[in-house]
């Protein structure tokens, strides 16, 4: 059944996200923009610096997000469904043709630059996505065979395996850590066999070890013995005593920065506009580290209307998926939701320094092109699933009796 309208609770929720976003980049970016625009004045492209560059980078990111979630949010899901299996391949190829056409950015061959297009594709985004509808159109078609190891077990970790190694090979370890914790728990949810997600565990672990004792490097001098070593030494340096790693200074400066400014005025904040580590104590604030400029701006208040329209997007989306008219649909729903929360989770854990670093953004936070599109694609497929739910029991209040099995949801599809 089809309803006229989208989840406009989840809607307006992600546009207050997105506006919040927005105004947080206005006062974060002031000196990375100045910066920016100085070198600009010195390659005599400008006439004068300005500290508003990248707020107005953000608008047009903001307007071009909302264009998006509007045009694809209109298209049936079921669309997704039909070309899964291309969208995966067009995100395969991407990946492969990224190792060989690249713009290399910090030892990573991350960006596509496309002739006549304003900006760089990067693949490890458009798998994310990819991945979510191949698999959600995947476990529907397979589902009478899942308990099966040759002909269910096999092929999934086969395309689990391709996704990584395309991934490592770019390098980009922090996309993987969030692409195969969320295919496992796709899996789960699909009603897995536990001996085979046990198994998938123990796999998981020893390919983790692997990747940490794989790329060595000189702890003493810090000198690096390959392209990959900088891995091996956040994970060694989240797992030092801190107070030893400030003294012998192996804390990574972006994260005493950020705990510098998330613990100094944590409570009350500073007021907007007010930051001191904006002025380059943080570097590049406007992408992973903005969530501790907010909160040494805003303060604990702040950070907790942040973190409540995380957790309102997220409930919206599983009551998307709890009430989704088939496999596809409610699969879909479910991990979209998922891997938003998730994304945002990693991001605010690292700036807590209670994750090791990395390069993963705050969902419809953070500066960044490719993060923002990809999440809003998301998104829209997430509203174009609101509008095919089952209206009369979307809107019946909670009872004690239909609380919310994530599992149970799915048993009812796992014959469609």
């Amino acid at each position: 059944m089809q309803t006229k309208n989208i989840d406009y609770k989840l809607f307006f929720a992600v546009v207050a996200l997105l506006i919040f976003g927005l105004i947080m980049i206005s006062s974060v970016s002031v000196y990375g923009s100045f910066r920016v625009t100085s070198q600009l004045v010195q390659a005599w492209l400008i006439d004068e610096a300005y500290n508003h560059f990248y707020v107005l980078r953000s608008i047009s990111h903001f307007v071009i997000a909302l264009l998006i979630i509007g045009v694809i949010s209109k298209v049936p899901y079921r669309f997704f469904e039909k070309y899964a299996y291309h969208i995966f391949s067009i995100a395969l190829i991407l990946l492969v043709a990224v190792l060989f056409v690249w713009w290399w950015h910090q030892w990573a061959q991350r960006w596509i630059d496309i002739p006549g297009l304003p900006f760089n594709v990067q693949p490890s985004e458009t798998i994310k996505f990819a991945i979510i509808v191949f698999l959600a159109a995947f476990f529907k078609k397979y589902s009478y065979v899942i308990h099966r190891f040759k002909e269910w077990f096999v092929p999934f970790i086969l395309i689990i395996w391709v996704v990584f190694l395309l991934l490592a090979m770019q390098p980009d370890f922090w996309s993987i850590l969030i692409v195969v914790p969320v295919a496992f728990m796709m899996y789960f949810i699909a009603g897995a066999n536990i001996k085979y997600m046990f198994l998938m565990f123990i796999l998981w672990f020893f390919l983790a070890f692997w990747v940490y004792t794989a790329w060595d490097y000189d702890r003493e001098t810090g000198r690096n013995l390959n392209n990959l070593w900088y891995i091996t030494q956040r994970i060694d340096n989240f797992l030092e005593n801190k107070q030893d790693a400030i003294e012998n200074n192996r804390l990574h400066y972006q994260t005493e920065q950020a705990l510098i400014a998330i613990w100094s005025w944590w409570f009350t904040g500073l007021g907007f506009w007010n930051s001191i580590q904006k002025f380059w104590y943080l570097p590049e604030v406007q992408w992973d580290f903005i969530f501790s400029v907010i909160v040494e701006e805003l303060g604990f208040i702040g950070a907790l209307i942040l973190l409540n329209l995380y957790m309102y997007i997220f409930y919206r989306g599983m009551m998307i998926s709890r009430y989704s008219p088939d496999a596809f649909a409610s699969y879909a729903a479910a991990w979209i939701s998922c891997w938003i929360f998730l994304q945002a989770c990693i991001n605010i854990g690292v700036n807590l320094n209670i994750v090791p670093l990395t390069w993963i953004t705050l969902p419809f936070v953070s500066y960044g092109w490719s993060s923002m599109i990809s999440i809003s694609i998301w998104l829209a497929v997430l509203l174009s699933i609101s509008r095919h739910i089952d209206e009369d029991e979307y809107h019946k209040k909670w009872k004690r009796k239909h609380r919310f099995s994530l599992r149970k949801t799915f048993q009812r599809f796992k014959r469609t």
